[in-house]
C-alpha cells in the first residue's frame, strides 16, 4: 500500500504548530508498519537546500528524504512561495493564501503524474490541502491515472477553514462561472475546508472525542451540519506524540535526564534547576505548576489569570512560557508577576522541555482542544495535567476523581474559574500525599502515547477505504 500525505508544513522541513509534528512523524510510524508513504509540501525560503539535502528532480519540483525510504517532495512556485512566513508575516496572513495553497494543490496532483508516483490512498491536511479531493472529483476525474485514488482529509483544527471573499472564485481553477460553486458557499464567502469535507473519500480529526464535538452547534464553527451529513465518514484517531524527541532520559535539554525508575530524584533536581532560571524561591515542597503554549483565549489565559490572583491563598509556585499570542495577556501577566510565579515570553526550545520536566503539574484550561500535545509530553515528563474536559484532554487524560487507580492527571467540567481553582486546590492535596502523587505520576509515565497505536488505526483505516 502506498499514501501520499500532502499538508502545508511538516516537521523539520517548516512548522508553526502541532500540524507539522503530526506530518512528519506519522508517516515515519507507518513506514515501519510496512506502508511506503510518501510526503508533498510546499517549497518555502525557508527550507534550506544544503541543509535538508534538497534535489532538484523535476522542473519546479524538489526531493529530500525522511526516515529509511521516504520520499520528501518539494512544490515550487517562486511567485508564491518565496517569501517570509508560511501564512503570514507581522501585518497578518498573506492576502493571496487562496491562490498560493490552491496552486500547491494542482501541483500535487500534477507531480504525481509526472513523477509516475501511483498511491493507493491521497492524505490531506486541514484546509490548505481540501482542493485535491475536489479536484479529484472533478477536474482530473476523467483520468485513468487517478481514478482509484482514494481521499482523506484530516482536520486538525476546525477554528481554521480556508473562508476567503466571494471575488477569488475565479481562482479555484474550476469549470465554472465567476459565482461560488455550492460546496463552497459558505455565508456568500469561500470555504476551502466545507468543500473538502463534503469531497473527501474520508474525513478525519484528531482525537474520538473531537469528532463529536465538531458535529454539535457549540464547536461545529458553522460546519456542524456538514459534519452531521458526513458523520458515516467522520473518524476521530487520537495524535501520538513522537517519543525519539521527547524523552526525559535522553533529553539534551535537560540538566539532569531520569526516567520511571529515578523519576523522584530526577523530577526535583530539574524542578531546582527551573526555579533558579525563573528565580523563583527554591522549595522542593511547594507544588509547581507549569504552562507551555500560546497566550489565547482558547488555551486558557484567562482561567489563569484568574487563578493567579489566589496564588497567595493556594501556596503554589507558577511557572509560565508563553508564545506569542494575545499581548494583552502578557502585559497581565506582569502586572500580577510575584516571587511565586516566573515568566518567559520569548521562544525558547530548552525552556520549554525544563518546564515540562521541572513542573509537578501542567496547566491545560484550554476552551477547546482538538487533540493536544503537551498533556502527553507532560506525562511522559511524570507531569501531571490539570485540564479542561474536552476533546484529546478527554482521550487522553484518566482524571483520579473517577479512577483513583489507573489515574494520570486531573478533569474539571465547567469551564469557569470557579471549577479551574477548584481542580488546582484538588491538585495540591494530591502532591500533599506524596504516595498517591507518586503513584499517579508513574501511571503518567507508563500512559503509551506513541505514534504506533495511531498509526495502526490510520492502516485499518486505508484498507478499510481500499475495499469501498
Amino acid at each position: 500500500m502506498k499514501v501520499v500525505f500532502c499538508a502545508s508544513e511538516v516537521y523539520p522541513y517548516a512548522k508553526t504548530g502541532g500540524l507539522a509534528d503530526v506530518c512528519g512523524a506519522l508517516p515515519l510510524a507507518l513506514e515501519k508498519l510496512g506502508i511506503e508513504a510518501a510526503i508533498f509540501l510546499p517549497r518555502y525560503q525557508g527550507v534550506d537546500i544544503k541543509k535538508f539535502g534538497l534535489k532538484e528532480v523535476e522542473q519546479h519540483l524538489w526531493k529530500a528524504n525522511l526516515g529509511k525510504q521516504i520520499d520528501v517532495y518539494f512544490v515550487e512556485r517562486k511567485e508564491f512561495f518565496d517569501r517570509k512566513g508560511i501564512y503570514g508575516d507581522g501585518s497578518g496572513d498573506f492576502p493571496d493564501n487562496l491562490e498560493r495553497f490552491q496552486s500547491f494543490s494542482w501541483g500535487v496532483l500534477e507531480a504525481l503524474k509526472q513523477l509516475k508516483i501511483q498511491p493507493d490512498v491521497i492524505h490531506c491536511h486541514d484546509w490548505h490541502t481540501a482542493l485535491i479531493p475536489v479536484y479529484l472529483k472533478e477536474s482530473f476525474k476523467n483520468d485513468p491515472f487517478y481514478r482509484s485514488l482514494k481521499s482523506i482529509l484530516t482536520i486538525h483544527n476546525l477554528a481554521f477553514q480556508g473562508i476567503f471573499p466571494k471575488q477569488k472564485a475565479r481562482h479555484l481553477h474550476l469549470d465554472h462561472d465567476l459565482k461560488i460553486p455550492a460546496p463552497f458557499d459558505f455565508h456568500s464567502q469561500i470555504n476551502l475546508l466545507k468543500a473538502g469535507i463534503l469531497y473527501a473519500d474520508e474525513v478525519t480529526t484528531v482525537s474520538p472525542q473531537y469528532a463529536k464535538e465538531i458535529q454539535v452547534s457549540e464547536d461545529g464553527c458553522g460546519l456542524e451540519h456538514i459534519l452531521q451529513q458526513r458523520h458515516d465518514q467522520l473518524v476521530g484517531i487520537l495524535n501520538g506524540l513522537d517519543y525519539d524527541v521527547w524523552d526525559p532520559k535522553k533529553d539534551r535539554f535537560l540538566p539532569t535526564p531520569y526516567d520511571k525508575d529515578n523519576v523522584r530524584e530526577g523530577k526535583r533536581d530539574n524542578k531546582i534547576a527551573l526555579q533558579k532560571a525563573l528565580k523563583l524561591p527554591l522549595d522542593q515542597d511547594i507544588p509547581l505548576f507549569g504552562f507551555v503554549g500560546r497566550l489565547t483565549h482558547q488555551k486558557g489565559i484567562d482561567l489563569i489569570l484568574k487563578m493567579i490572583e489566589q496564588i497567595e491563598e493556594l501556596n503554589i509556585q507558577v511557572v509560565i512560557q508563553g508564545e506569542a499570542g494575545d499581548g494583552l495577556y502578557a502585559k497581565k501577566l506582569r502586572q500580577l508577576a510575584s516571587k511565586k510565579v516566573g515568566l518567559s515570553f520569548e521562544f525558547n526550545e530548552r525552556l520549554a522541555h525544563e518546564v515540562y520536566a521541572g513542573s509537578d503539574f501542567l496547566m491545560m484550561p484550554s476552551s477547546f482542544e482538538p487533540c493536544g500535545l503537551s498533556q502527553m509530553i507532560a506525562m511522559r515528563y511524570g507531569t501531571l495535567p490539570v485540564a479542561y474536559a474536552t476533546g484529546g484532554l478527554i482521550d487522553s487524560i484518566r482524571s483520579w476523581d473517577h479512577d483513583a487507580q489507573q489515574a494520570n492527571g486531573l478533569l474539571f467540567k465547567h469551564y469557569t474559574p470557579e471549577s479551574f481553582v477548584k481542580a488546582m486546590h484538588e491538585a495540591i492535596k494530591v502532591f500533599a500525599n506524596q504516595s498517591l502523587y507518586q503513584r499517579f505520576v508513574r501511571n503518567a509515565m507508563e500512559s503509551d502515547f506513541s505514534w504506533r497505536q495511531s498509526a495502526q488505526e490510520y492502516k485499518k483505516l486505508y484498507q478499510c477505504l481500499l475495499l469501498d
